[in-house]
């Protein structure tokens, strides 16, 4: 993270005598990131984090990909999937390659304790609200929010009603985009958010508790360790590496007299991928704009966008709506549907002067495989709706 933040109770310096009001010691953690030379923080602990009592490995069940061949644009619409589980154990896997897995979750079931030691997270609320309780702290979060959560960090969710998600699961670490930060870490001016929209922990969590099972996840496959004590059990932490949320409709767009490219909308940026966020903005207003995207083939990316509300002009007549998913690969060269830029000119023509549409977009920098789950939501007429 690019600022510091400091939550109950830490000692006046790093790795010094740090006493609970019994005389005993509490238990340093440092959480941090690329071997000791990047983001970190320090937790203290009021038992050790590294009491165990039992390992138990556990069948992943991790369904396979599939290659996207033949090679098509692809519609899946996840209203259409029959979830089960919780916002972890539920998680329907969509697509995914080397560097990202993108699965869809939908529950009301609170999650058992859960740490990924493989890569960030980043979690899209697409409805519903849920408490997000970690070592760190809890979060309250709702619709149209981006919770990211560090590697290694143990975390549950707890759902008030029904809540469906997109997750983003990370082979590394998930950040700001570099260029809206200065050399030091602060959210520069022409940022579309900055520091003052990042929501964090304020207060410890303490929660009571003794031989307490966490579900970790690694590159080996799933293992059940079970702790001697409940690990949220943090009395105080300071650093710049901690789990936080960001809602999208603080996002504010950047926009130009004539259509902008995708890279104006890029909310984070992780290993071999990018996250957008396309938000409710003013229409481009050039007295000849046209107003929606023109043909485009980014022969580096494969995109995958989540259509989460408002009005998709550019996709008229080809079945997208809320809850859907449309992914256009590398060697496909996608843009309006027909009619849709004329449709687009003539609203504007009619005093039409914003567009209400929101969805998150991820690129990646490699090929997507599909999952099983896609493949069960499948629009198959989609990829011959360009020609109709």
């Amino acid at each position: 993270m690019p600022y510091y933040r400091m939550v109950g109770e830490v000692p006046r310096k790093r790795h010094v005598q740090f006493r609970a009001p019994d005389g005993g010691l509490y238990k340093e953690e440092l959480m941090g990131e690329e071997g000791f030379s990047s983001d970190s923080s320090l937790l203290y602990h009021r038992y050790a984090p590294t009491a165990i009592v039992k390992a138990e490995a556990v069948d992943a069940g991790a369904p396979g990909l599939t290659p996207n061949l033949p090679l098509s644009p692809r519609h899946f619409r996840t209203r259409d999937l029959t979830p089960d589980g919780d916002l972890v154990s539920g998680r329907m896997l969509l697509a995914g390659n080397s560097d990202v897995r993108i699965s869809y979750a939908a529950t009301d079931a609170a999650s058992e304790l859960y740490r990924d030691s493989m890569g960030d997270e980043c979690v899209y609320i697409a409805s519903g609200r849920a408490r997000f309780e970690s070592a760190y702290g809890a979060l309250d979060v709702a619709e149209g929010d981006y919770v990211v959560i560090p590697t290694g960090t143990i975390h549950r969710w707890v759902p008030e009603g029904r809540v469906t998600a997109l997750v983003v699961e990370a082979s590394g670490h998930i950040r700001p985009p570099k260029r809206y930060l200065s050399q030091f870490g602060q959210f520069l001016e022409h940022a579309p958010y900055c520091e003052r929209d990042l929501r964090a922990p304020d207060e410890p969590l303490l929660v009571d508790g003794e031989e307490i099972p966490v579900l970790v996840r690694t590159r080996g496959g799933l293992t059940r360790l079970t702790y001697a004590h409940h690990p949220f059990d943090v009395v105080g932490w300071d650093g710049c590496l901690y789990p936080y949320a960001f809602n999208i409709q603080d996002f504010e767009p950047i926009v130009k007299r004539t259509h902008a490219p995708p890279p104006v909308h890029q909310t984070f940026e992780g290993p071999g991928f990018v996250v957008c966020s396309f938000c409710p903005r003013p229409l481009d207003f050039h007295p000849e704009a046209v107003p929606i995207p023109y043909n485009h083939h980014n022969v580096d990316s494969d995109e995958f966008m989540f259509y989460v509300g408002g009005d998709y002009t550019a996709r008229k007549g080809s079945g997208i709506d809320v809850g859907s998913i449309s992914l256009h690969p590398a060697g496909f060269t996608h843009g309006p549907q027909p009619g849709a830029v004329e449709a687009a000119v003539e609203a504007v023509r009619q005093g039409h002067t914003e567009t209400t549409e929101m969805a998150v977009m991820i690129d990646t920098f490699r090929p997507l495989d599909l999952g099983q789950a896609a493949l069960a939501c499948e629009d198959t007429d989609y990829a011959w709706t360009w020609a109709r």
